[in-house]
């Protein structure tokens, strides 16, 4: 079965966008045959991946608004094989407007990944969702069609601030609009190894979210960041960097992860 994996945190600058991309070419040199959706109007997945999101380009918004098929709106991605994206453009900014008086608004993107499931040939293993900083229309769309949700935090100060209206929006998704959406995976992002404070903050997420957590946390690097302004994920820009091995460890972890880390996400949440 296709894992359908939201990546989501309505804060801002967590890690989202990179890890999503990232974590797709390092499944894809796994084997894995991959589709990045990309619901974030700025576009930056289809960036990275170097996939066209111009004005005019058929993308996630001609999915929501006009029921265009995954299939007529997804690209190959260049330099990642296995990999293919639906990409963003300019026009997802008003769609959360236009999605306000849509009918059964919260179920279009599931609607659309369903159809994709019995049309795609082949089917994916894996889609990746990259969801915008917030909790809006856009957000809620990821977590209906999805049946797992990885979370990125940073390893700074403010980590864990917003965390807990996400984790009561999943809850609430879950028992309204989706029973089978679980936390399957957190992931450290921003570590930095000479930083007394990265470590604190690895701990006490950790501490607080047990199992739930990768082993694998992703570090703060200049190739990591450089990447996308080339088109390329780190694992194509730079294959041999620490940053691109931290990504295909996640990768394997995630791969490997099941979803028994809801439990201790759950226990933890109501602590």
């Amino acid at each position: 079965m296709t894992r359908v994996v939201a990546v989501a945190n309505q804060k801002g600058g967590v890690g989202k966008t990179t890890s999503a991309v990232n974590l797709a070419a390092a499944l894809s040199e796994m084997g894995q045959r991959v589709l990045v959706i990309d619901l974030d109007p700025q576009g930056n997945a289809s960036t990275a991946l170097g996939v066209e999101h111009r004005l005019g380009v058929v993308g996630t918004y001609e999915v929501l608004i006009d029921g265009k098929s995954i299939g007529d709106a997804s690209y190959p991605c260049p330099d990642v094989a296995g990999v293919e994206a639906v990409p963003a453009t300019i026009d997802l900014a008003g769609a959360e407007i236009e999605l306000v008086s849509t009918v059964a608004r919260e179920y279009r993107l599931r609607r659309a990944l369903e159809a994709h499931a019995t049309d795609a040939t082949p089917v994916p293993d894996v889609i990746l969702i990259d969801c915008p900083p917030s909790l809006g229309l856009l957000t809620l769309n990821a977590l209906v069609a999805a049946s797992e949700i990885l979370i990125p935090i940073q390893c700074e100060y403010y980590a864990l601030e917003g965390l807990g209206q996400l984790l009561k929006t999943v809850e609430l998704v879950r028992a309204h609009l989706n029973p089978n959406l679980e936390v399957s995976a957190i992931l450290l992002t921003m570590a930095d190894a000479r930083t007394r404070l990265s470590a604190q903050v690895a701990e006490e997420v950790r501490a607080h979210f047990g199992e739930a957590v990768l082993a694998t946390s992703i570090p703060r690097a200049v190739r990591l960041s450089e990447a996308p302004s080339y088109g390329q994920t780190v694992l194509t820009y730079d294959p041999q960097s620490t940053a691109a091995q931290a990504y295909r460890d996640a990768a394997a972890e995630f791969l490997a992860r099941s979803s028994t880390a809801q439990a201790e996400l759950s226990t933890a949440g109501d602590a």
